[in-house]
């Protein structure tokens, strides 16, 4: 299972990397939506962890771009604000699968992480498998 970080926050990129990486993850973490966009390019995904509020770009357009450029790849919205709390997130981004707070136990965002990426694996819809 192939998953993107896109977490301004440094450690706590970090820290989520750690606890899908125990769970036999291959995981790349960036800082920015600009550095996502990049790696969609270029690399296949099977779940994009997703900060709402980046420091630096839009992760409505980083989810927009996964979505038109890897449309099997299952986004995981993680956010410390109240934007999109009543669940329109689900109608602004069509490859939203869950949306929980940044303050989720790392263990926790790991297993639902862990669950879309081994659900697309065993639909055969693996992001690279186009």
């Amino acid at each position: 299972m192939r998953v993107l970080i896109v977490q301004s926050k440094t450690e706590l990129g970090a820290l989520w990397a750690r606890h899908l990486e125990r769970l036999q993850a291959t995981v790349t973490v960036v800082e920015t939506g600009d550095d996502a966009l990049v790696l969609l390019q270029k690399q296949s995904f099977d779940v994009i962890v997703l900060d709402l509020v980046l420091r630096e770009g839009s992760a409505l357009t980083v989810a927009d771009f996964a979505n038109f450029n890897q449309p099997r790849a299952n986004v995981v919205f993680v956010t410390d604000t109240t934007f999109f709390s009543d669940g329109s997130i689900f109608s602004h981004s069509a490859n939203a699968r869950a949306f929980v707070e940044t303050g989720t136990p790392p263990s926790d965002l790991a297993a639902i992480v862990h669950h879309y990426g081994n659900s697309a694996s065993r639909d055969g819809r693996a992001a690279g498998a186009f």
